[in-house]
């Protein structure tokens, strides 16, 4: 990357030393133009904006912080989508919590953001909210899943109602990828205040993706599925 990143705090409080996870660390000093970024994140919950005009995404991952493949594949989108004059804005915010990944724990201190959409003054609620804010089309929350875990296995969560665009948009990834889809009927029908759900039930289509990796770890693999997978999320709406 050779310009500058357009980025934004949106969550103060969430920061953290990326740097001090040590797969972070070995990250930075193989790609030093994210540095700027990465200082940033101290300060809270980055949002980078990419491009312009509709249609209008978002790519959100490190809502867990112990899981790396997501927050590293998202750096690497944004490198990728820094080289090409895309069509469209795509918001990335690689690491939901800072705080959590230079930690390297799943909760954000105590909190599981991955229940806690729905509670005003959440980090995620702050990011549902950002998202409506912004207008965005769809949002794809991208994790990984620890082997012989729930749900253990490559996939993508969707529900067909109120907004049957997650549904589609999984179906669609589902296709290019091979992911398994894992779809329930009912948006937040089997429980309460995942991103994903928040999103739907307030009529932004959206999608949780995951891939296979150890927590805490970067199995061999899963970061280039990560990024395949996010890569799909944004040719379904043409941005790529």
């Amino acid at each position: 990357m050779t310009n500058p990143l357009d980025i934004k705090i949106i969550y103060k409080g969430s920061g953290g030393y990326l740097e001090k996870n040590a797969i972070m660390k070995g990250y930075i000093r193989d790609n030093p133009s994210f540095r700027g970024l990465f200082e940033c994140s101290r300060m809270g919950t980055p949002l980078v904006k990419l491009g312009g005009g509709r249609p209008c995404v978002m790519v959100t991952a490190g809502v867990h912080g112990n899981e790396i493949p997501p927050q590293l594949a998202s750096l690497e989108l944004i490198k990728f989508l820094g080289s090409l004059d895309i069509h469209g804005t795509v918001y990335v915010i690689p690491f939901a919590a800072p705080w959590s990944t230079m930690n390297n724990i799943r909760w954000f201190k105590g909190v599981d953001l991955n229940r806690s959409s729905h509670a005003p003054g959440s980090v995620t609620n702050t990011i549902f909210k950002m998202a409506l804010g912004l207008g965005v089309d769809a949002i794809g929350d991208f994790h990984s899943t620890a082997p012989r875990s729930n749900p253990g296995r490559e996939s993508i969560f969707c529900s067909k109602s109120p907004c049957r665009r997650s549904y589609l948009i999984a179906k669609y990834i589902s296709r290019r990828s091979s992911s398994d889809v894992i779809c329930y009927e009912s948006a937040a029908s089997h429980y309460k205040g995942a991103l994903e759900d928040e999103c739907n039930l307030g009529g932004v289509g959206a999608v949780t993706c995951e891939v296979v990796s150890k927590n805490g770890s970067l199995n061999p693999g899963s970061l280039e599925r990560s990024l395949l997978q996010m890569k799909i999320f944004l040719k379904y709406f043409n941005v790529i």
